[in-house]
């Protein structure tokens, strides 16, 4: 699944960071007092389909009976759709890709979320290297967040063990939908 999804992703990283995301202009839209600057515009992309992931999470109606043909062909060009939103907002991704995983793919939560960091794995390191020519790294702050993330895949692993799946689902859709709100909110602030 690692690779179903995470090749496309990562040719489509590559082709948006070095020939899409350089030709769209720094504001889009400026008109008395609106100014809609490129990096607001693509939060606010990224923030809605977040809201709509989340629709299929809280629901909760997909049977997990796992993967069938038809879907795993969605699946290849989910992952590519990741992968330009990946290349454009900076993100990992893994707010699309759980859901498309668990909605189209249909494999359990847990599975999910395994896959989905293999797959943010490789979508970071791409966008990392693709930007580390261009844009100035923080040491400090990285190797801060990869400590973090590191502890919370410990934490995460413990807890696993003792949460349902079926339970992880709608929580997990919860969480997207609000931050996907937090988002537009923030966003939306800086437009006027």
């Amino acid at each position: 699944m690692a690779l179903l999804f995470g090749f496309p992703s990562i040719i489509s990283i590559f082709l948006t960071r070095m020939y899409l995301l350089p030709f769209i202009p720094d504001v889009l839209i400026s008109f008395k007092g609106f100014i809609l600057t490129k990096n607001i515009f693509l939060l606010l992309i990224f923030a809605g389909l977040m809201i709509l992931a989340s629709y299929k999470m809280i629901r909760n109606t997909v049977k997990m009976d796992g993967p069938d043909e038809e879907n795993t062909l969605l699946a290849v060009g989910q992952g590519s759709i990741v992968g330009v939103l990946t290349g454009l907002v900076g993100a990992g991704g893994g707010f699309m890709i759980i859901p498309a995983l668990v909605n189209l793919l249909k494999i359990p939560m847990k599975t999910a979320i395994g896959t989905s960091l293999v797959i943010i794995s490789f979508n970071s390191l791409i966008g990392f290297l693709s930007s580390a020519g261009t844009a100035k790294t923080d040491w400090k702050i990285l190797i801060s967040i990869a400590t973090i993330a590191v502890a919370g895949i410990m934490i995460g692993t413990h807890l696993s063990k003792k949460i349902d799946g079926k339970k992880l689902k709608p929580a997990f859709g919860w969480f997207i939908l609000i931050l996907g709100i937090y988002i537009i909110g923030k966003e939306a602030r800086h437009l006027f």
